[in-house]
């Protein structure tokens, strides 16, 4: 199995080859979807769904029948199994201390700074990021800034020269994160385009450049 670990400072990260990566950083890691996780993702979609509050309510989870879900899940894993070894993960999952906490994923979104499905040939897109801590015991414990993080190394790595994060104003904890890590607020906020529960709120978009990546957050390599 080869092994490559990227140094900064005192905190390591590291990939392990094969059929899988891992990337770990203190005590989180970034990892590969595992069969294990199938069930996890079912009671985060049928019974443990408070990490939707955050993670835009407005479109609230429609399906949480648990045997749909898990068909739907299995399907997912057999897919990813089959996939490309070498591709550049769009998605990783979290664990924490080894216990699997949520996901970490990026989208691409377009020149209006809108999600997109799939690109067409000549379109502007850019590469935004995300992230969902799902186990509520896990929250308020630094575990989004470490993951996301880790993402953004993993990416810039990929020759990725810059990065996005969207939110809404009301996810207080996601917008101190990206501020935190160094993303700047980009384009013009839109003011008062989500509602959740009666209420108005702005929908901000920060950016990262690779330039712009603290250097203390960048890794060597050692093979």
């Amino acid at each position: 199995m080869e092994m490559i670990s990227f140094l900064a400072d005192d905190r390591s990260y590291l990939i392990q080859g094969g059929n899988a990566i891992r990337l770990t950083f203190e005590d989180i890691a970034l990892r590969d979807m595992q069969e294990s996780d199938i069930e996890d993702y079912v009671r985060w979609f049928t019974t443990e769904t408070k990490w939707n509050d955050y993670d835009a309510p407005w479109e609230p989870i429609e399906d949480q029948n648990e045997e749909s879900q898990h068909t739907s899940w299995r399907e997912y894993y057999d897919q990813m199994e089959n996939a490309p070894e070498d591709r550049i993960r769009w998605k990783f999952e979290i664990e924490w201390n080894g216990r699997h906490v949520g996901w970490i994923s990026s989208y691409l979104i377009d020149e209006n700074y809108e999600c997109v499905g799939e690109i067409k040939e000549g379109q502007t897109a850019y590469r935004a990021v995300g992230i969902d801590i799902c186990e509520s015991d896990a929250w308020s414990h630094g575990i989004g800034t470490k993951a996301l993080r880790t993402f953004m190394n993993y990416y810039f790595d990929q020759d990725c020269h810059e990065l996005y994060a969207q939110t809404w104003s009301g996810n207080v904890c996601m917008v101190r994160c990206a501020q935190k890590l160094g993303f700047q607020e980009w384009c013009e906020r839109k003011i008062g385009n989500r509602e959740v529960n009666g209420k108005k709120y702005d929908g901000p978009t920060f950016r990262m450049e690779r330039k712009m990546f603290p250097m203390d957050y960048k890794c060597q390599y050692y093979i």
